[in-house]
C-alpha cells in the first residue's frame, strides 16, 4: 500500500472498478538493445466509487504484475521517480536498516555463538547415530532457531554446514527432530520472501533428498513453500476442480518451480550494470548468458511437461483431437455468422453456402438482412439458425413454414426437436431448397481444403494490396533458406529430448549429430547454437520414440516440431491402445468368444482379467504376468521388480486395470481379481512409483455405487486400507475424491460390518489438512507457472525475441481448452419431469420467481426428474423456495441419480431446508456424468403435505482454466500497452515530427502479437481476446492521444492531415521527399482504420411478443477511434475548405474550383482512409462546418453560384455532341458537391435561387429528362421541396392537357350526334309528305328545322365553344401552383380578349370553361375553388418563311400582331399589353438582332420607334432551320434587394425563436411547438411588426422550413441547446450574438463596403402575446 499511496496518480485503468498502480522498483537490467531497464510492481487493485463519486475503497486482497519498463515509459507513467538527472531513483532503504542495526561487537559475540552452535548441533547429530536424539541436540537447536529469526544474523547461515544439519534432521525417524527443523527453518524464512525462496531451493537440490524425507518432512517443506507463494501468486482458481496430485509428485514440481524460478532470476541479474555488455570480456558474458537461456529452457520444459502429466492434460489431448485455428487477423473482428462458438460439426456446415443466397455479412446493417431474408424466403426453404434464440441454438437447420405480422414473425419446423418454433428474419440464413443444399455439399467437396481455413465474403471494403489490408500478417510461403533449417526453438524442443536419453542412447544420437555435422566435437555451447538441417532432424525424430519410456513419449508425439517434421505415415501409432479405446474393449472379445465357440474346439475357460488386458498385445501380457508372478507361491520378487518396471515406462494398462472397478457390479469376478492382484502389488516398494492417483476415483465409485458387491466391498477396503497405511499421500488423495462419505454410507449399508473400513476412514479424516495443503499446492504451483509464462509472453513483447521454451505451445494450448466450447447453462439439460402438474413443470425454468410449480400428491411422494445432456458434468445445481410459501415450502430435500429413470437410486446428497432460505443448493462439482438426477422433496415445513418450487437452476459444464488464464493474458497485455501507448504518445507530445514513426512501431507491435497467436494460441476465441486488448489498449489510447488537440488548438494528428493535403501535388513525384512522407502518412492511417468497428450483438429477444423493431438487430455505433479519427480528419478538412471559400469565393470559376478542391479532398479521403461511409460523413461534415461559419451575405453568394452553374450546365448539355457530354460530366461533378448543402442552413437560399432558374428553364425551353436526374439525386438538398413539386405540377398540367384533349373530342362527339338527329328528323318529315298537306308539313319542319341550326350557330359563334380537330394551331396549356412557382407580380398578368388573335382566344376561352367544370366537379368540391389567371410567361414556335422561330408568348404576340399591320409603333403595344418598358424592349431587342424578323426604325415623332417585318433584301440571314430568340437566362446577385430581404427574414425569425426560447425559460420547447408559435407569429404578430414583415417582399412568405433552418443556424451557432436526455426539447442558451462580422462589399466594382450589419431593440406594446410571459411591455430584436 505504500507505493500506492506515493504514486496514485499513476492509475493506468485494466478494466471496469480495475486500476494498477505503480507500487516499488525490484531490480534493473541491461536490455537488447543496450539501455537499462526496470523491473516494476504494479499493484492491482479494484476500486468502487461512492455515492459522491469522489473517494473510493481499496480492496485489501491486492494482485499484482511484474513489468520491465525502459526509461522513456518511466518518465510518461511514472515520471515522479525519476531524479533532476533523469535517473531512476531508487527506494531508501537507510530507515529499515537502522530499525534493526545492532553493535557492531555485539554482532560480531552473536555470529561467534552461531558458528559454535552449529558445530555442537552437526557433533551431537553424529555422537546419536541412528537412536532417539538427545535432548542436548533439541535444545542446541532450539537456540540456533531463536538466533535464525534475527535477520542481521541471515549472512551467517548461509554456511553450507547449515543445510546438511537440516536435511540429517529433515529425515530423522523422530518426530521432535523432524519439528525442531522444522520450526528452525520457519525462522531462517521469516524475513522476506527471498531468504524463504533460497532455503528451498537449496534443500530441494540436494542429492536424493526424497529418499531421505518421510511423509512429514516432506509435508514440512511443502507448507513452507506454500507459504512462501501465497503472496506472490495470488490466482484464484474457484469453481475448477483441480486433479488429485500426490505429495511426491508434489514435491517434484517444487523442485522444478524453484530451479526454474533460480535460473530466471539469473537471467535477469546476468547484466544488471548498464556497462556490464562494454566490459573487457564481452564474448564470455555472451557464453554465460546463452547457457542460462538454454538451461532455463530445458527446466521450464521439465516444469510444463511433469505440470502436463500431473494435470492429467494428456488425457484430454488424447481424447480430443489437435486443435487447430485458420490465419487471418486476430484484430478484425469476426462476423456473428462465422461459426464462432459453434461446434467444430456446425462450424464446418457454415460454409455450406449456395452461392445464390447472400450472407449476414454482405449486408451493412441487420435490418437490410431483415429485408433481404423476408422477400426471399419462400416456404419449402431450408435455414439455419445464426444466433441463439431461447429454445433454438445457434447452427441448428430447419425448414421454413409461414411468415405473419408476429413478433417473432417466422415460423421455422426444426430438425433438431421435431417441431415449429417461431423466431425473427435476421436471426436466419438461407439455405435454399434441398436441391440447392446439395449443390453446395458437392461445390464444398470440390473445393476441399482450398476453403478449408478461408474467410466468409464480406460486403465491407477491404483493400486489395497486402500493404493496406493486413501489413502484420506474415505472408504464407517462408523464406526457402531458413526452411532448410531447424529454427532455433524447434532444435531446442529436439534437444530436450535428446537431453532425456539414458547414457547410450544418449552417446549415439551425438554421435549421429557429430557424422552429420563434420565431425565436430559437441559440447553444451556448440549443442545450443547448431543449425540443424531438416533432413537430419526428422531422422532423429524417427528414431527417438524407440529410446523414450512412456511419458517423454506422450510429449514427444505432442509437440509441436514432431507434429510438424514427421508425416503421418511415418510417425506411426502408440504402442498400446488408448484408454478411451481400452474402455470399450473388454465386452468385444466376451461377445467374440460365444460366436467361436461353435466352431472352435474346446478351449479352457478365460480368466476376467485375460479378457480385460488380452486387446493391449504386450503390453497387456505384462499384466497377466504380474499375476502369475503373485499368485505363484515362491513369489520372485525381482520377477515382480522387472514387470513394474515395464509398468512404470507403459502404465495404461495398471490404468485399466484399476479403472475396471468403476465397471457394472455384474463383473463381481473382475472386480475380485482385480483387487486381488492390487493388495499384493501394494507390498512391494517399487509398486507406489506407479500412478495409483490417477485411477483412485475409480475406487471411489465402487464405494459409492450401492450395487456394490460385499464381498468386492470388502475386499476393496482392505486394499484401500493397506494403500494408505503404506503411502499416506494416498490417504490424502482419498479425502480429495470424497471416500469419507463413501465409507461413511458403505457402513451405513453393511450395518458396519466392513473390517478395517473404520479404520480406513479415520485415516482418510485425518489427512484433511494435508488436503487442504495439497490444493493449495496445486494452486501456487499452476498460479506461478503461469506468471512465469505470461513473464516470458511480455519479454517476448519487448525483446521480439523467440521463445525457446519446448512445449510452450502445450501448455497455452491446455490453459486455453474451453475457449471455443460456450455451452449455455440452461442448455445442460434436456428435458424437465415432474410427479405431479406437468403443466405447470414449465414454471421451473421460466426465471421468474414469482410463479411455481405446485405439486399435488401425498407427503413424500412429490419429484422433479431431469434428464441431462450427454456428458454434462453438474457443476451446480440449485433450487428457488421462498419463505412465503408457509406449509408448501420445503423442509428436507434428497438427490439421487441414475443412469435411466428406472435405476435412480444412487444418492448424492440431502439437504435440510432452512425456513429462511432462499436459494438451496443441492449439488456442486460432480466428478461424474448421472444421465438422470431426481430430486425428492421427502417433507415440508410445517408439516404439509404439497408442496411449491420456485425455480431450477443447473449450471454447467464443469469450467476450465480459459477464463482464468484469459484473465491473466488480457490484464497482463494491456498493462504493458498501456504504459507503451502512453511513452509513445509523450514522445508525439514532444516533436510533432515523430508520429511519421508510429506507423513502423505499430506496425512491428501488431505483427507481434499476430505471429505470436498464430504460433501459440490454438483458437480463434483466444487470439481474438489477446487482439481485441492489444488493440484497445495500444491503439485506442495512441489514438486519444494525437487526434487530442495541444495548446494552439491542433491535434499532432490534424497537423499531420494539412500537411498531406498541402504536399499533394509535389507527391506526385516518386522521388521527392513529399512522395515519402505521404507513403508514411497513408500508411499509418490505413493501419489505424483497417479494423472494421464489429456490429453490436442482438438483445436476447423478450418472451413478451409484442411488435419491436429492435428485433432487427441494428449494428452497433463506431469505436472511439472511428470517431476521434472522424473528427480530426473532419477538422483538417473544415480547415481546408476555409482557406478556400476565404481566398475564392469572389472569384468567377469559383464553382468549379471548389468542385475541383471537392473532389480532391474524396480522392485524399480515399488515400487515407478507404472508401469507408464514415469518413465520407466526416468529409461531408468537415465541408458543412465550413460553409456554417459563412457569412448570409457570402453564404448566399455562394449558394447562387453553385444554382447558376448548374443552370449553365443543365442548359449547355442541350446542345449534344461533344461538348453536351462534357457539360453533363461537369454538371455531375457539380451535384456531388452541392451534396454537402444537405442539411445546412444554406440550402434555404440555395433552393430558393434553383427554384428561379428552374423555373426560367422549364418555362423557356421546356421539361426534359436531365431536370429529374438532377432533382433524384440532390433533393434532399432542398428542404421546402419547391423544386420537386415544380415538377409535380408539370405532371398535373399535361394530364389536364390530355384531359381537355377528351373534352374537346367529346364536345364534338356530341354536336355531331346533334347534327344526325337533326338530319334524321328531316328525312322522315319528307318520307310522309302527301299531296297538299305533305307540301306544307315538309316547309314547316325545314323551317323549324333551319330555325334550330340557325340559333345553334348562333350560340356557337358566341360561345367559341366548338373544337373541330387540325382547324387550330396546337395550343398547351400550363397550370402554374404559384405556391411553388415563383411567379413575380401582376404586370405578368395575361388579357386573352385584347392580346391575343381570335383562334388563340378561342382556345384559351375552351381551356377556362374546362378548367371551371372540372373545379366544379363533386370530387374537388371540399377542396378551395381555384381559378386561371393567363400570365406571359411560356414559349411559342411561328412559322416565318422556311424559319421555325423560337420564341416567347411576348415575342409571340408581338410578330403575330405585325400579321395584320405592316408596322406599329413600340408605345402602342406597350399600352395594349400592359407589360413593363424592361420586358418589352428585351423582347423586341432580340426579334430585332441579326438573326430576328424584324427591323426597329427610330422615328422622331414617334416615342421608342416603330417596328416592321425585315424585307428579304435588306439584309441577309439563313433562310431554313430553327431560329432561338428566346430572352436568355437573367441571374440574380446576392447583394441585390431580394437578398437583403432573404437576411432580413432570417435574423426577424432568429431574434422571433430566441424570445420565444427565453420566455420559456431552462424547461425549453419541445421543437414542433416552437415552430408553430413562431409561425403564429409570424402571422399574425404583433412580433415581428407587419411592416417590417411586407417590407420583404417575397420574402415575407414564411414556411416551417424556414423556421427549422434558423432553428439549425442557431443549434450551429451556440444559441440554442438540446436536452441530452430528450433531444427534441430545445431551450435558450446563450445571449444572442449582438452584431455580425463586418462583410466586405458582394460586388468587387462597388465603390465601397456594404454597410455594416446592425440590431437594435424596438419596444413594442402589445397585449395578449400568445408566446411570451405577461409582463405588460415585450422586447424585439429586429433588422435594420
Amino acid at each position: 500500500m505504500v507505493g500506492e499511496l506515493r504514486y496514485r496518480e499513476f492509475r493506468v485503468p485494466l478494466g471496469p472498478g480495475l486500476h494498477a498502480y505503480p507500487d516499488e522498483l525490484i531490480r534493473q537490467r541491461v536490455g537488447h538493445d543496450g539501455h537499462p531497464e526496470y523491473q516494476m510492481r504494479w499493484l492491482v487493485l479494484r476500486r468502487a466509487e461512492d455515492a459522491e463519486g469522489g473517494s473510493s475503497q481499496v480492496d485489501c486482497k491486492a494482485e499484482h504484475i511484474l513489468l520491465w519498463m525502459s526509461t522513456d515509459e518511466i518518465y510518461a507513467n511514472c515520471h515522479k521517480m525519476l531524479g533532476e538527472d533523469g535517473q531512476v531513483v531508487w527506494p531508501s532503504r537507510e530507515a529499515a536498516r537502522e530499525a534493526g542495526a545492532l553493535d557492531k561487537s555485539v554482532l560480531e559475540e552473536m555470529e561467534t555463538d552461531v558458528k559454535s552452535l552449529i558445530q555442537r548441533a552437526l557433533r551431537q547429530l553424529e555422537e546419536c547415530g541412528g537412536t532417539a536424539p538427545p535432548a542436548p541436540l533439541l535444545h542446541t537447536v532450539h537456540v540456533l532457531s531463536a538466533y535464525a529469526s534475527i535477520e542481521p544474523l541471515t549472512g551467517v547461515f548461509e554456511d553450507p554446514r547449515v543445510l546438511d544439519l537440516l536435511l540429517h534432521m529433515l529425515s530423522s525417524p523422530d518426530y521432535q527432530m523432524r519439528w525442531s527443523s522444522g520450526q528452525m527453518i520457519q525462522a531462517l524464512a521469516c524475513h522476506d520472501a527471498g531468504t524463504r525462496t533460497q532455503i528451498l531451493l537449496s534443500l530441494s537440490q540436494q542429492e536424493a533428498i526424497e529418499k531421505h524425507l518421510d511423509f512429514d518432512s516432506r509435508c514440512a517443506l511443502l507448507a513452507l513453500f506454500a507459504q512462501a507463494t501465497l503472496s506472490e501468486h495470488p490466482m484464484s482458481f474457484e469453481g475448477i476442480q483441480l486433479p488429485q496430485i500426490p505429495g511426491r509428485l508434489l514435491f517434484s514440481l517444487v523442485k522444478r518451480y524453484l530451479h526454474a524460478t533460480s535460473l530466471l532470476d539469473q537471467l535477469n541479474d546476468s547484466a544488471t550494470e548498464p556497462g556490464a555488455r562494454n566490459s573487457s570480456a564481452p564474448e564470455e558474458l555472451s557464453r554465460k548468458r546463452g547457457r542460462l537461456e538454454l538451461d532455463f529452457s530445458m527446466a521450464m520444459g521439465t516444469l510444463i511437461s511433469e505440470l502436463v502429466q500431473a494435470m492429467r492434460w494428456d488425457w484430454a489431448s488424447s481424447r480430443q483431437g489437435p486443435l487447430a485455428r485458420s490465419f487471418g487477423s486476430i484484430f478484425q473482428p469476426r462476423p456473428a455468422d462465422a461459426g464462432l462458438g459453434l461446434p467444430p460439426a456446425q462450424a464446418q456446415a457454415s460454409l455450406r453456402r449456395p452461392a445464390r443466397f447472400r450472407p449476414r455479412s454482405e449486408f451493412a446493417s441487420g435490418n437490410t438482412y431483415a429485408l433481404y431474408v423476408r422477400d426471399t424466403l419462400q416456404p419449402g426453404m431450408r435455414v439455419r439458425m445464426l444466433d441463439d434464440f431461447e429454445e433454438v441454438s445457434a447452427g441448428e437447420e430447419g425448414k421454413f413454414q409461414q411468415s405473419n405480422n408476429g413478433v417473432p414473425p417466422v415460423q421455422v419446423l426444426w430438425e433438431s426437436t421435431g417441431y415449429t418454433y417461431w423466431v425473427h428474419w435476421h436471426m436466419l440464413e438461407i439455405l435454399g431448397f434441398e436441391e440447392d443444399v446439395a449443390e453446395a455439399d458437392e461445390y464444398r467437396g470440390a473445393a476441399g481444403s482450398g476453403v478449408r481455413g478461408g474467410a466468409l465474403p464480406s460486403c465491407r471494403w477491404k483493400p486489395m494490396a497486402e500493404l493496406y489490408a493486413l501489413p502484420y500478417v506474415p505472408p504464407a510461403a517462408e523464406d526457402a533458406e531458413e526452411s532448410e533449417h531447424l529454427t532455433q526453438a524447434e532444435w531446442w524442443e529436439l534437444l530436450f529430448f535428446i537431453k532425456k536419453l539414458d547414457g547410450p542412447d544418449h552417446q549415439e544420437v551425438l554421435q549421429i549429430l557429430q557424422e552429420n555435422l563434420d565431425g565436430e566435437v559437441l559440447d553444451d555451447e556448440i549443442l545450443a547454437e547448431l543449425a540443424v538441417p531438416v533432413e537430419l532432424a526428422q531422422d532423429l525424430l524417427l528414431a527417438l520414440p524407440e529410446r523414450l519410456d512412456d511419458s517423454a513419449l506422450r510429449d514427444l508425439l505432442n509437440c509441436r516440431v514432431y507434429r510438424k517434421y514427421v508425416p503421418e505415415a511415418l510417425a506411426g501409432q502408440p504402442a498400446y491402445p488408448s484408454l478411451l479405446e481400452a474402455q470399450a474393449q473388454p465386452q468385444e472379445p466376451a461377445d467374440a468368444a460365444g460366436v467361436e465357440e461353435k466352431d472352435a474346439a474346446p478351449q479352457p475357460p478365460r480368466s476376467p482379467l485375460r479378457r480385460l488386458v488380452e486387446g493391449y498385445g504386450p503390453a497387456g501380457k505384462i499384466v497377466l504376468d504380474l499375476e502369475q508372478a503373485l499368485r505363484a507361491e515362491g513369489t520372485q520378487e525381482s520377477e515382480v521388480k522387472s514387470l513394474l518396471l515395464l509398468l512404470r515406462q507403459q502404465p495404461q494398462p495398471f490404468l485399466v486395470l484399476m479403472q475396471s472397478l468403476d465397471t457394472p457390479a455384474a463383473n463381481r469376478a473382475l472386480h475380485l481379481a482385480v483387487l486381488r492382484v492390487l493388495r499384493r502389488l501394494v507390498d512391494f516398494p517399487d509398486a507406489l512409483l506407479l500412478p495409483w492417483h490417477e485411477a483412485m476415483d475409480a475406487c471411489v465409485a465402487c464405494l459409492r455405487s450401492p450395487d456394490t458387491d460385499r464381498e468386492v466391498l470388502q475386499e476393496l477396503v482392505l486394499f484401500l486400507h493397506r494403500l494408505a497405511s503404506v503411502s499416506r499421500d494416498h490417504a490424502v488423495v482419498l479425502n480429495q475424491l470424497g471416500a469419507r462419505d463413501a465409507l461413511s454410507k458403505a457402513l451405513e449399508r453393511q450395518l458396519g460390518k466392513l473390517d478395517q473400513a473404520q479404520e480406513l476412514r479415520d485415516m482418510v479424516f485425518k489427512s484433511e489438512k494435508h488436503a487442504h495443503l495439497y490444493r493449495k499446492l496445486t494452486t501456487n504451483i499452476l498460479g506461478g507457472c503461469i506468471q512465469m509464462v505470461l513473464g516470458q509472453i511480455e519479454d517476448h513483447r519487448r525483446t521480439h525475441q523467440p521463445i525457446n521454451i519446448p512445449f510452450f505451445d502445450v501448455f497455452l494450448r491446455y490453459l486455453c481448452q474451453g475457449s471455443s466450447v460456450d455451452v449455455k447453462e440452461d442448455r445442460c439439460w434436456e428435458k424437465v419431469e415432474v410427479s405431479s402438474n406437468p403443466l405447470w413443470a414449465s414454471k421451473l425454468t421460466d426465471r421468474n420467481p414469482k410463479t411455481y410449480w405446485e405439486s399435488n400428491g401425498s407427503t413424500g411422494s412429490h419429484h422433479i426428474t431431469v434428464h441431462m445432456r450427454q456428458g454434462v458434468l453438474v457443476r451446480q445445481l440449485t433450487l428457488l423456495v421462498a419463505g412465503e410459501d408457509s406449509s408448501y415450502m420445503p423442509a428436507r430435500v434428497v438427490v439421487f441419480g441414475g443412469d435411466s429413470t428406472s435405476s435412480v437410486n444412487t444418492e448424492l446428497s440431502a439437504v435440510n431446508v432452512m425456513p429462511s432460505a432462499r436459494r438451496v443448493v443441492l449439488l456442486e462439482n460432480l466428478n461424474r456424468f448421472w444421465p438422470v438426477l431426481q430430486i425428492r422433496i421427502k417433507r415440508c415445513q410445517q408439516g404439509g403435505i404439497d408442496t411449491r418450487i420456485r425455480g431450477l437452476e443447473v449450471l454447467g459444464p464443469k469450467p476450465t482454466f480459459w477464463p482464468v488464464f484469459r484473465e491473466q493474458l488480457c490484464r497482463h497485455t494491456r498493462l504493458f500497452y498501456l504504459v507503451r501507448a502512453q511513452a509513445w504518445s509523450q514522445d508525439v507530445a514532444e516533436d510533432r515530427k515523430r508520429l511519421l514513426h508510429l506507423s513502423s512501431r505499430l506496425n512491428g507491435a501488431l505483427r507481434h502479437e499476430q505471429n505470436f497467436a498464430d504460433h501459440f494460441l490454438p483458437d480463434h476465441e483466444a487470439a481474438q481476446a489477446l487482439g481485441k486488448t492489444c488493440w484497445e489498449a495500444l491503439v485506442s489510447p495512441l489514438v486519444q492521444n494525437i487526434t487530442s488537440p495541444d495548446e494552439d488548438g491542433t491535434s499532432p494528428l490534424g497537423w499531420l492531415l494539412d500537411q498531406y493535403l498541402g504536399c499533394l501535388e509535389a507527391a506526385h513525384n516518386p522521388q521527392s521527399r513529399a512522395a515519402a512522407f505521404s507513403s508514411k502518412v497513408r500508411r499509418l492511417t490505413h493501419l489505424l482504420v483497417h479494423v472494421e468497428p464489429c456490429a453490436g450483438a442482438a438483445p436476447r429477444p423478450n418472451r413478451n411478443r409484442s411488435h419491436d423493431w429492435g428485433s432487427l438487430a441494428a449494428p452497433g455505433l463506431p469505436t472511439s477511434i472511428t470517431k476521434n479519427l472522424t473528427g480530426c480528419w473532419a477538422a483538417a478538412v473544415e480547415e481546408q475548405v476555409n482557406s478556400f471559400l476565404t481566398s475564392h469565393w469572389r472569384d468567377e470559376d469559383f464553382v468549379p474550383r471548389f468542385c475541383e478542391h471537392f473532389h480532391s479532398l474524396q480522392r485524399s479521403s480515399s488515400e487515407l482512409f478507404g472508401p469507408r461511409a464514415a469518413f465520407l460523413l466526416a468529409l461531408q461534415s468537415g465541408c458543412a462546418g465550413a460553409l456554417l461559419k459563412l457569412p448570409f451575405l457570402q453564404a448566399a453568394h455562394v449558394s447562387e453560384q453553385f444554382a447558376r452553374h448548374i443552370d449553365q450546365r443543365i442548359q449547355g448539355s442541350r446542345m449534344g455532341g461533344a461538348r453536351g457530354m462534357e457539360m453533363l460530366a461537369h454538371l455531375q461533378r457539380c451535384l456531388e458537391t452541392v451534396l454537402i448543402f444537405s442539411g445546412l442552413d444554406i440550402a434555404t437560399t440555395f433552393e430558393h435561387y434553383y427554384q428561379h432558374y428552374m423555373a426560367d428553364r422549364l418555362l423557356s425551353r421546356g421539361f426534359n429528362w436531365l431536370e429529374g436526374a438532377v432533382l433524384e439525386q440532390i433533393g434532399s438538398c432542398f428542404p421546402s421541396r419547391l423544386p420537386q413539386q415544380m415538377l409535380r405540377s408539370l405532371s398535373a398540367s399535361e394530364r389536364l392537357q390530355r384531359q381537355f384533349h377528351l373534352f374537346q373530342l367529346q364536345r364534338l362527339d356530341q354536336e355531331l350526334l346533334k347534327l344526325e338527329d337533326i338530319e334524321k328528323k328531316i328525312q322522315e318529315a319528307s318520307g310522309k309528305e302527301h299531296e297538299r298537306a305533305g307540301e306544307e308539313d315538309a316547309k314547316e319542319a325545314g323551317a323549324v328545322a333551319a330555325a334550330d341550326v340557325t340559333e345553334e350557330d348562333e350560340d356557337e359563334d358566341e360561345n367559341d365553344d366548338l373544337y373541330y380537330e387540325g382547324a387550330m394551331p396546337e395550343v398547351s396549356v400550363l397550370v402554374l401552383a404559384p405556391r411553388c412557382w415563383p411567379i413575380a407580380s401582376v404586370c405578368h398578368t395575361l388579357n386573352p380578349r385584347t392580346c391575343l388573335p381570335p383562334y388563340l382566344r378561342g382556345t384559351v376561352n375552351r381551356y377556362s370553361n374546362f378548367y371551371n367544370k372540372s373545379q366544379s366537379s363533386p370530387a374537388l368540391e371540399q377542396g378551395p375553388q381555384r381559378r386561371l389567371q393567363w400570365t406571359w410567361l411560356g414559349r411559342a414556335e411561328l412559322q416565318f418563311g422556311d424559319q421555325t422561330l423560337h420564341v416567347s408568348t411576348v415575342q409571340m404576340w408581338l410578330l403575330l400582331y405585325l400579321n395584320d399591320l405592316k408596322a406599329v409603333s413600340v408605345e402602342s403595344l406597350r399600352a395594349l399589353s400592359g407589360l413593363s418598358a424592361d420586358i418589352l424592349n428585351q423582347a423586341i431587342g432580340l426579334l430585332t438582332s441579326s438573326r430576328g424578323p424584324l427591323d426597329l426604325h427610330e422615328q422622331k415623332d414617334v416615342p421608342g420607334g416603330v417596328l416592321k417585318v425585315r424585307e428579304d433584301s435588306e439584309e441577309p440571314r439563313p433562310r431554313r432551320g430553327s431560329v432561338w430568340l428566346l430572352p436568355p437566362q437573367t441571374y440574380l446577385k446576392a447583394e441585390d434587394k431580394e437578398g437583403r430581404n432573404l437576411e432580413k427574414r432570417r435574423n426577424l425569425l432568429t431574434c422571433l425563436i430566441v424570445q420565444i426560447l427565453k420566455a420559456h425559460g431552462d424547461e425549453g420547447l419541445h421543437i414542433g411547438q416552437l415552430v408553430c408559435l413562431v409561425l403564429e407569429a409570424w402571422q399574425k404578430g404583433p412580433c415581428p411588426p407587419r411592416g417590417l414583415v411586407s417590407g420583404l417582399g417575397r420574402g415575407s412568405a414564411c414556411s416551417s422550413t424556414d423556421v427549422l433552418s434558423c432553428i439549425l443556424h442557431l443549434l450551429g451557432k451556440g444559441t440554442v441547446r438540446r436536452r441530452d436526455d430528450r433531444p427534441q426539447m430545445l431551450s435558450y442558451a446563450v445571449p444572442v450574438a449582438v452584431t455580425e462580422p463586418h462583410t466586405e462589399s458582394l460586388n468587387p466594382g462597388a465603390s465601397g463596403p456594404n454597410p455594416p450589419l446592425t440590431f437594435h431593440t424596438l419596444q413594442i406594446r402589445s397585449r395578449g402575446v400568445p408566446y411570451a410571459s405577461c409582463s405588460d411591455t415585450q422586447s424585439f430584436s429586429t433588422f435594420r
